[in-house]
């Protein structure tokens, strides 16, 4: 792998030079707590210390809603809405984030590509960003608080500037166009690169593994935990939208008013919404509340096995941005508890 090191005072200057390549869409702060991402004017306003932003990076390459084709209901035709797909720039994504991003690749790009995410998907360009912890973070715990894959550069704090690592045919273009903004790496940097990742790693607020947590899920689904937690939950679906890896949609063909042509959207859904599990005959395959949200936690930790990680990357943004206070990772670390006093029961 190249490694190049840029120092403070040309990071904005790159960051302008990275308009040349695409729009640039980087973390903003929107308001004493949230940030998001936003394309960028001012590249002075991109907030380096952001943990998690109220949207994932998902909605760059799965809108909330699409228009997929117009319908011809007369002549029996479809037009595809395939409009042209310019190149942008996601600056600022974090490891739990791009092995989100590769999960979804999975999902959306394997035999039976999706067209719509797959052209957005190869116009992105990735840059990813060094992050610590808050108490919500157990991305550790996932094997995704780093990434060696997945991203066009990677950008590691260094106490004078940033090492960045070059990940792609992109990301060396990127380098080359640009040498006169980069030095080369040395031991102090590699120094300091060591100690901010040491840093990083006691900042976390949990230390093992969940390697067999959908086991032990599975071993405890009649507990009364599941209950207790699914009797406070709303139903609103916050958990699936701001998480990095849920990808369920509907689609849902619309007639004009002409009743001869039409349009088919897909938008997000939610598995904690009572219609998802909804099928003709009025037939509910997750009836109620304490069903769906039981659901949501076999999903998150089932393994998407290309990867060899669960669904869930660590990122916390489901605990972060819950209106209930429901502790996603705090009920998973109930489960390991109630599991092992089970096995030795």
């Amino acid at each position: 792998m190249r490694y190049v090191k840029i120092k403070d005072e040309k990071v904005y200057e790159f960051l302008e030079r990275l308009k040349n390549y695409g729009k640039l869409y980087a973390p903003v702060k929107i308001s004493d707590k949230f940030y998001d991402r936003k394309e960028i004017d001012d590249v002075k306003k991109i907030a380096f210390e952001y943990i998690r932003t109220i949207m994932p990076a998902k909605k760059f390459f799965i809108p909330p809603k699409e228009e997929m084709f117009e319908i011809d209901i007369e002549n029996g035709e479809y037009n595809e809405k395939l409009e042209e797909i310019e190149s942008f720039v996601l600056f600022g994504m974090h490891p739990c984030e791009i092995v989100a991003l590769r999960i979804l690749d999975g999902i959306y790009m394997d035999e039976y590509a999706d067209i719509y995410y797959t052209r957005r998907r190869k116009a992105g360009i990735i840059i990813g960003l060094s992050c610590l912890p808050d108490e919500y973070c157990f991305c550790n715990l996932r094997r995704t608080d780093f990434v060696d894959i997945g991203f066009d550069l990677f950008f590691h704090e260094l106490p004078d500037g940033y090492l960045i690592r070059v990940g792609s045919p992109n990301g060396h273009k990127i380098i080359d166009e640009n040498l006169d903004l980069f030095t080369e790496v040395n031991q102090q940097d590699i120094d300091a690169f060591r100690e901010f990742e040491e840093k990083r790693q006691r900042m976390f607020r949990c230390y093992g593994s969940f390697d067999n947590i959908r086991y032990l899920l599975e071993l405890t689904m009649q507990d009364k935990l599941w209950d207790e937690e699914a009797e406070k939950c709303f139903g609103c679906g916050n958990c699936t939208n701001t998480c990095p890896t849920c990808r369920c949609y509907d689609v849902q063909d619309i007639p004009n008013i002409d009743g001869k042509t039409g349009k088919r959207t897909r938008f997000w859904d939610s598995c904690q919404f009572r219609s998802h599990g909804l099928v003709a005959g009025g037939h509910n395959f997750r009836p109620t509340k304490k069903d769906r949200f039981l659901n949501r936690y076999i999903c998150k930790n089932s393994y998407f096995y290309p990867l060899g990680t669960s669904y869930c990357v660590g990122c916390g943004n489901c605990t972060y941005f819950c209106p209930a206070n429901i502790d996603f990772l705090g009920n998973l670390l109930k489960v390991r508890s109630t599991a092992e006093e089970v096995k030795n029961a």
